[in-house]
């Protein structure tokens, strides 16, 4: 039995941990979860019964003094919690909770799937500190590569795999959404690794808009950012757990969100992203180009974005076509909540097994 600590910081992340956490208590092992207030993370812990210790209850400012003041403050109560609970294992991206594992001589797991080159100051701040750094086998992690542990699959896989996830149609009714229709999805691009990208505006939104619905689609909205008066009507009230739900059943996702992206390709849906992250991101760049998934569009081309639709539109039985794509996709990779269950259940042992021979994660398919 090994006393672990999860240190969560954005929803996405806790959707990544849920089911390993579970499999992780299920099994004996004692569960410490640490978060801070981001968006919808505590609403979601809270909705999942998930007991937590929230070390920053209030989201912090963008000035350089307010990212120092929290990062101290954060590992402060990070280092207590470690020494408080004798935790073993941390497993998150922070690089508080890395260097407090460093310090205090305890394992220390980061699991992501941003390229290096994309968060730049977060693998900085956080690789040389860590013990291994598990991402996706196309993910880089710079000059710290003697670091990874590269498994074949993928983050959103570990929540949205066939084995973790049994969509709901009812949840169309719970909401009245009617079918067909097509998810926009519109990202706030405030992370600091956001900094100069840009994403759909409004009017390419009043165009994409326009032209699905004559082609006969409903268009719904979830959007990170108040919408003008003449969107409101398409937006989408929900509670954020039916998310997933709603986006199996779409038609299509038109989005500047990646992870968005990336959760529509794991559910086998047709998605279009429209930003300058396009090219630039190891996961997304082998769904589109191996298996044809998602496309990127970058901003300085919006006329690509609509021909780009209007190629998709006249596949026939698009849906079809995009699951088998899916059930291509999913041959080749593991259940990844199963490989994480195991991998921080025998850490260390497993980090010199993986070393060894990588393919023994094709135990978990």
């Amino acid at each position: 039995m090994k006393s672990i600590a999860f240190v969560i910081n954005h929803p996405a992340q806790y959707h990544f941990a849920k089911h390993v956490i579970k499999l992780l208590k299920d099994a004996g092992n004692k569960v410490i979860v640490i978060i801070k207030t981001k968006d919808v993370l505590e609403q979601l812990l809270k909705s999942d019964g998930v007991e937590y210790i929230n070390i920053q209850k209030r989201e912090r400012k963008k000035s350089k003094l307010a990212i120092l003041y929290t990062y101290i403050t954060r590992f402060i109560q990070i280092f207590l919690i470690v020494l408080r609970k004798r935790v073993d294992v941390i497993v998150g991206t922070t690089p508080e909770g890395a260097l407090v594992a460093k310090l205090l001589k305890r394992g220390s797991i980061t699991t992501l799937e941003d390229d290096a080159e994309v968060i730049k100051e977060l693998a900085k701040s956080t690789y040389p500190v860590t013990d291994v750094v598990v991402v996706p086998t196309p993910c880089s992690v710079g000059k710290w590569s003697d670091k990874k542990i590269g498994y074949e699959g993928y983050m959103k896989l570990a929540y949205l795999h066939p084995n973790r996830f049994l969509p709901d149609q009812g949840i169309l009714k719970k909401y009245d959404i009617q079918e067909p229709y097509c998810l926009l999805r519109l990202a706030k691009l405030a992370a600091y690794h956001d900094a100069g990208i840009g994403g759909l505006n409004t009017d390419l939104v009043h165009q994409i808009i326009h032209f699905l619905e004559e082609k006969g689609y409903n268009v719904y909205i979830t959007s990170e950012y108040g919408l003008s008066e003449n969107l409101k009507r398409h937006k989408l009230k929900i509670d954020t757990v039916d998310i997933h739900h709603i986006l199996n059943y779409a038609s299509m996702l038109i989005s500047d969100s990646q992870s968005m992206s990336v959760e529509a390709a794991m559910l086998g849906v047709p998605s279009l992203r429209f930003s300058d992250f396009t090219g630039r991101i190891s996961v997304l760049e082998e769904l589109e180009k191996k298996y044809h998934l998602t496309f990127g569009i970058s901003t300085n081309s919006p006329n690509k974005l609509i021909e780009k639709l209007e190629e998709l539109l006249r596949i026939p039985n698009l849906k079809n076509e995009f699951k088998n794509r899916q059930e291509l996709m999913l041959k080749d990779k593991i259940d990844v909540t199963a490989f994480f269950f195991w991998f921080i259940s025998e850490y260390p042992h497993s980090k010199k097994i993986m070393i060894n021979n990588p393919q023994y994660q094709q135990t978990f398919k």
